[in-house]
């Protein structure tokens, strides 16, 4: 079956997808950071970080703004609403058969007790 997801669902995964890229998120929740500040922190050429920002901005998790010769990166206006509903749904579903599983493991560990004790007799 083919599924039809909106197409920011392949950017926002696919800026997800790059550890280096999460992590820059996770140093503009901290607060705003210069393009030079996060290279020099995830010890990177500019050009690098300037590829990695982009694909953040692109999906909408980052914005920047250029004053003079600094590029100010920030927290975008993406939420991932929809993204994590969509997560939420198959979380659901691994849930129930997790609880499933745990479900037969419960009987087989009864089982095996019960042939246990009907050996010592």
């Amino acid at each position: 079956m083919v599924q039809h997801f909106p197409t920011h669902f392949n950017a926002s995964f696919a800026a997800l997808a790059d550890a280096t890229r999460r992590g820059v998120l996770d140093q503009l929740a901290r607060g705003d950071a210069s393009i030079t500040d996060l290279a020099d922190k995830f010890a990177m050429t500019l050009t690098g970080m300037k590829k990695h920002v982009g694909v953040l901005e692109q999906a909408g998790l980052v914005t920047t703004e250029k004053v003079g010769r600094v590029r100010t990166c920030r927290i975008g206006p993406c939420r991932l609403e929809e993204e994590m509903e969509w997560i939420a749904r198959y979380r659901q579903r691994w849930d129930a058969r997790f609880e499933a599983l745990d479900g037969v493991i419960d009987e087989l560990k009864r089982q095996e007790k019960a042939r246990g004790r009907k050996k010592r007799k």
